[in-house]
């Protein structure tokens, strides 16, 4: 494996990572403020309950992802700063707002309403400002004027193809973050809640599937040179459809604690993998591009000493935060004294 592809394997883990667990964080924000006076159920309070610890730790990873950028691919960065100034701009405002208020409102009561409401509202917007990076990389909505280059803006937020990806990470959002909220709630022997985000989960799960296929059909016209390359990673694709109804079928059959498995938490990592295979053959198929057509892996790769000092401080870095990250996992996710408070 070449020091280039190594370097954007590593940054698209990161990427994959963040969002799916943004997808959790967000979408248990939203979630929040939908059920802000659904008291009887107690929906709100297990968002809140899952919410109060992980974000800090999802913002780790949008950290790594810019840095990471900035440090393999400057010549990337230089072209997606110029365009992604003011949706960019948009999106660290909004995750501030919500950080700010994620902070204060465990110190001050009344605040505890407002940061529902400010945690629903960004939880659809940010994912909304963030998947449009991808249609940008795709080619056709990058105009340069005389040696400027300025993004399409207006051409991307009405064009079928930037619509499908806006509504395919709202979609995918609520969906996880539902049926993560689902497996929350029954570990927590919350039955009403499990009931209600249940019901959702079900719901958005076919919605969702609808999202990704319009995706698909509007890519066709929109970028048809990666339309074209996902079919050679057909298989993977298949096998990401195949995890999601594993995983949607699993979420319908009872859920009876009588069970030796446990259904909802299948359900959940099945999902998982449905959007990591997913994210593999779309993150295959679209290089050596990071910017079609101008920018490729190697053209805007840093200098190769550069990268393996920058590659072993990640790897060092990620071996000291690992143990971290498993022991939030067993104190806030597995810990019953926590989900049963």
């Amino acid at each position: 494996m070449t020091d280039t592809l190594l370097a954007i394997t590593l940054l698209w883990i990161f990427v994959v990572i963040y969002s799916v667990a943004a997808a959790f964080d967000f979408g248990a924000g939203f979630w929040s403020m939908v059920y802000l006076n659904h008291d009887q159920t107690r929906a709100t309070t297990i968002a809140n309950r899952y919410l109060s610890p992980s974000w800090e730790v999802t913002n780790v990873f949008i950290v790594l992802i810019v840095v990471g950028l900035v440090s393999f691919f400057p010549g990337a960065t230089f072209k997606l700063g110029t365009v992604l100034l003011v949706p960019g701009s948009l999106v660290v405002l909004l995750i501030l707002i919500r950080s700010a208020f994620m902070i204060f409102s465990h110190l001050v009561q009344k605040y505890h309403k407002m940061l529902s409401v400010v945690s629903g509202i960004t939880g659809l917007i940010v994912p909304a400002l963030l998947i449009s990076v991808l249609p940008i990389t795709q080619g056709g909505y990058i105009e340069d004027i005389d040696g400027v280059e300025r993004l399409l803006l207006g051409e991307l937020l009405t064009s079928p193809h930037g619509l499908a990806y806006v509504g395919l990470a709202v979609t995918s959002t609520l969906f996880l973050s539902s049926l993560l909220l689902a497996d929350y709630s029954y570990v927590a022997g919350e039955k009403q809640a499990f009931a209600v985000y249940r019901r959702d989960a079900i719901l958005l799960g076919p919605l969702t599937l609808l999202m990704a296929m319009l995706t698909l059909v509007t890519m066709e016209r929109a970028a048809p040179w990666l339309y074209a390359r996902l079919w050679d990673y057909l298989p993977w694709l298949i096998a990401s459809a195949a995890c999601f109804f594993v995983g949607y079928i699993t979420l319908l059959l009872p859920q009876e604690r009588r069970f030796l498995l446990h259904l909802p938490r299948i359900a959940v990592i099945s999902v998982i993998v449905q959007y990591l295979l997913a994210s593999y053959a779309y993150g295959a198929a679209h290089l050596p591009y990071v910017v079609y057509p101008d920018v490729t892996i190697e053209s805007g790769f840093t200098h190769p000493n550069t990268f393996r000092a920058l590659f072993v401080s990640y790897i060092v870095g990620f071996a000291l935060l690992t143990p971290g990250f498993l022991l939030f996992w067993r104190m806030f996710m597995k810990d019953s004294r926590y989900l049963r408070q």
